[in-house]
């Protein structure tokens, strides 16, 4: 009978904890909502940015968002839009702005279509060559994606980010499907130069730098389809 009436109290004790930790979460989320309308001109008003230079925020993993805002936040990341906006945040609005975030969903891209060529002179490609290139674009970056390149050795994406760029939370590696592939683009750019290098031990440098600029856009574009 004592051992029934433990075996009560603390599975009572423990859905009491859940749902006090449910409420805190609502509550965070719920103000991080009213706060984040001044982000809404760049990343949406749900976190789905309709602007390809801006990231999308909804669904991504929170530890994520925090750690990122705290690294515009003390310049640790380098970006001349976020660093004044994020100066003025305190440690519980990052918190509430990423616990919003990290609980909508992230919307998915519409149809990709094939960056302008860098070649002012090329041809115009026929509606059939350019869905033949596209294809082409998408299935070198689904490689590169889960094998990497051996003979270059850039690591593959899935080792980190999983088999549905769902990243990995514990790790605060982030998600990157249904990124847009702009922003993708300029992201590994950025790692590839140094001009982002608040990763740890500067993974994403060592990785980008043995990439082309042409396996940057593949993979961006291919992770832009993944939902």
């Amino acid at each position: 009978m004592i051992k029934k009436l433990l075996t009560v109290s603390i599975s009572l004790l423990l859905a009491t904890a859940a749902g006090h930790v449910n409420a805190q979460g609502n509550a965070s989320a719920s103000a991080g909502k009213t706060k984040a309308a001044s982000c809404a001109g760049c990343h949406g008003e749900d976190g789905n940015s309709t602007m390809p230079a801006f990231p999308k925020l909804a669904g991504q993993h929170q530890t994520y968002l925090v750690k990122q805002l705290q690294a515009f936040k003390s310049g640790a990341r380098l970006a001349p839009m976020m660093a004044p906006l994020a100066a003025g945040l305190d440690d519980q609005t990052i918190q509430e702005l990423a616990s919003y975030y990290a609980g909508n969903k992230i919307s998915t891209n519409p149809a990709p279509k094939l960056p302008p060529s860098d070649d002012d002179d090329a041809p115009a490609k026929t509606p059939e060559q350019e869905k033949a290139a596209l294809d082409a674009l998408i299935t070198q970056g689904s490689d590169l994606y889960r094998n990497g390149n051996i003979s270059r050795e850039v690591s593959a994406c899935v080792a980190c980010h999983g088999p549905y760029a769902e990243g990995n939370k514990p790790a605060s590696f982030p998600s990157l499907h249904s990124q847009h592939a702009d922003y993708l683009i300029k992201s590994l750019t950025d790692f590839k130069t140094g001009a982002r290098s608040n990763n740890r031990e500067n993974m994403m440098h060592m990785i980008a730098t043995k990439m082309t600029d042409e396996d940057i856009k593949a993979v961006a574009y291919y992770i832009s389809t993944m939902k």
